[in-house]
């Protein structure tokens, strides 16, 4: 037989022998070399244990770096029950310091479990956390962490948002952009056996990256201006809400933007979800009133249905439509007028006719072409579309009515974008409150917004002409509580009645206006509408045009608007103050400077006879209140 021989045998030995040792100096290969670092991470993941250290949030600034949004660091305490030795004096010198119960810390310190947050011991002020670094305890942690912070609290909330407790954007910008403002979160591993207890293993530490940082397009003082007239319009008129939106008519850049009623971010939580949620000046619907009638003033004058200053019309104070009954708000009506008039009068029997020569099919091509019906595309979360009527849908009377903004709904944001593209020589921008995003770490540009402009809607020409109907309204028509003097204003007023379950509310109103300066070359176009004001006369002209004038006269200050030439001048009433040109008397004498002031109050500084320096300057509107100072020599 084969196998009895001797040395066949020991042959077959040795070669199973051979075999054996290479299969387990492969399997030692194997795991030595080919799997060592799967098999490395699997040991290393049974005794590492990780504490995530969440990254800050990116910043958001405004257009001059002003920090709108930050992250603060915070402290939160980490416990590993295994490894705390004497968990009832760990309990009772934590509680010390946290100004809390016992109980509380000692059912985290008592758990059978590898890791707790002690609930409070999140958020911990520098001071505090280093009392209970000192404390040297084992199985004691202190991560550095991150918070949100809004240094502004309610004036910027429903633009800038908020986070919820995981540190992720629930609304606005934080929620818009959170992918770029989210960072990535970093580490802080240390080692310990099965029973958690800590392994004479160096800890590693992996730090957080901080999230990009949002270049806005808004100005912090423009915001400041907006949100303290907002809060005056709400004290002194006890409305419903207030809304207001600045805005750059070339670029489509928010300046600024408001609303009221508001919330603190920081505490989003003790809010209604119909507070935080709704963002009014993009969201909220209404019937738009007389601002909408800049659009069927361009469109007319583009079609040259209507010339403004020869043709006329007669207003006898209402027009009969298909048996409907439309009045004018001047009860009488305003007579023969110009189109030009009828424009400075918010005459709407006046603007009927206008619709009526457009028909609806080009009143509503334009009208949609303004962009109304859709979205601005805005890049703020809770935008609203309004609601036109379908062209095969309306009669006389839906073609009369919305010539004057009245049954159908629009946006702010879709209000003052339409205006926009009306006087900045015809074209229509898309909005946007994201100038850049920047990378925090080399400051570099990853994201440039830049001027979208979808299509021009009407001409350069038309777009002059709107522009002088408008300043027109504001010298000499509704909008003269927008008037300021040494500037060129344009401007329309709006009174929309508002409607609840299909009809109109008695005596509840939305009271608009919509501005611009300079006339002739706009830099800044402003949008007011307050709700439902009380214990007031009910127009736009009396309510939102004078908040108007003051957001205004912040932003000639904060862009440095300079003083305009050849504007028109203002026909007072006798209810209003008085505006004259103020004379140059640097160099007359004392007697011909008084005789040159008669108008004026004058205060005279020093003892001279000369007139060498005086204030306010020479050749600006000045009110007859006010007092002139002049330095004598």
């Amino acid at each position: 037989m084969f196998f009895n021989d001797i040395h066949t045998r020991i042959r077959f030995v040795i070669l199973v022998v051979i075999i054996i040792l290479l299969l387990v100096i492969g399997k030692v290969f194997y795991i030595q070399v080919i799997s060592y670092n799967k098999l490395s991470n699997i040991t290393e993941d049974l005794w590492s244990r990780k504490m995530t250290i969440n990254a800050p949030r990116g910043d958001i600034v405004d257009r001059n770096g002003n920090v709108l949004a930050t992250s603060v660091v915070t402290t939160t305490i980490y416990v590993v029950p295994n490894q705390i030795v004497d968990k009832k004096k760990v309990s009772e010198e934590i509680a010390k310091i946290l100004e809390c119960d016992y109980d509380d810390v000692y059912k985290y310190v008592s758990k059978n479990s590898s890791m707790e947050i002690i609930r409070k011991g999140m958020d911990l002020s520098s001071e505090v956390a280093d009392k209970i670094d000192k404390l040297g305890f084992d199985g004691v942690y202190l991560v550095v962490d991150s918070k949100r912070y809004y240094p502004y609290g309610e004036k910027l909330s429903h633009i800038i948002g908020f986070v919820g407790s995981d540190n992720q954007g629930l609304s606005g910008l934080e929620l818009t952009y959170n992918e770029y403002l989210t960072g990535i979160n970093g580490e802080l591993k240390y080692y310990s056996d099965g029973k958690g207890n800590k392994l004479e293993i160096p800890d590693s530490y992996v730090a957080p990256t901080k999230g990009m940082t949002l270049e806005l397009t808004l100005d912090l003082e423009m915001i400041e201006a907006v949100d303290n007239e907002l809060s005056n319009a709400m004290d002194k008129y006890n409305s419903d809400g207030a809304i207001a939106i600045a805005m750059n008519p070339d670029t489509g850049e928010i300046l600024a933007m408001g609303s009221k009623p508001s919330f603190d971010p920081t505490n989003y939580q003790d809010y209604s979800e119909e507070v935080i949620n709704r963002n009014l000046p993009i969201w909220m619907t209404f019937e738009p009133g007389s601002t909408f009638k800049i659009i069927t003033l361009a469109s007319s004058i583009e079609e040259k249905t209507v010339d403004l200053f020869n043709d006329s019309f007669t207003d006898s104070g209402a027009v009969t439509i298909d048996g409907s009954t439309l009045h004018c708000w001047k009860h009488g009506g305003h007579g023969t007028q110009t189109f030009l008039e009828v424009v400075e009068n918010s005459c709407n029997p006046g603007f009927v006719s206008l619709g009526n020569k457009l028909g609806v099919d080009k009143l509503m091509g334009y009208i949609r072409n303004f962009g109304f019906g859709s979205k601005t595309g805005i890049d703020l979360n809770g935008e609203g579309n309004g609601i036109l009527f379908k062209n095969e849908n309306m009669g006389p009377v839906e073609l009369a009515t919305t010539a004057f903004g009245q049954g159908i709904s629009v946006t702010p944001i879709q209000q003052i974008t339409a205006v926009s593209a009306a006087i900045n020589g015809g074209f229509l921008n898309t909005p946007y409150v994201v100038s850049s995003i920047i990378d925090p770490s080399s400051e570099s540009i990853i994201y440039e917004n830049k001027k979208v402009t979808k299509r021009q809607v009407i001409s350069e020409e038309t777009s002059a002409t709107v522009r002088y109907a408008l300043e027109s309204v504001v010298a000499n028509g509704t909008g003269r509580n927008a008037y300021i003097e040494n500037y060129r204003v344009g401007g329309k007023t709006g009174t929309a009645q508002k409607v609840s379950d299909g009809k109109y509310l008695v005596g509840n109103y939305i009271l608009s206006f919509i501005g611009f300066l300079p006339a002739d070359n706009p830099e800044i176009v402003v949008y007011v509408a307050v709700d439902n004001p009380k214990g007031v006369t009910q127009y736009g002209g009396t309510v939102s045009a004078p908040i108007a004038r003051s957001i205004m006269m912040s932003a000639i200050e904060v862009l440095n608007i300079p003083e305009k030439d050849g504007g028109m001048l203002k026909e007072y009433v006798y209810t209003d103050t008085k505006y004259l040109i103020l004379p140059n008397v640097v160099g007359m004498n004392k007697e011909n400077a008084t005789k040159a002031l008669k108008d004026f109050k004058v205060k005279y500084s020093g003892n001279g006879d000369k007139v060498v320096y005086m204030s306010p300057k020479a050749n600006s509107f000045q009110s007859v209140d006010t007092t002139i100072t002049l330095m004598l020599n």
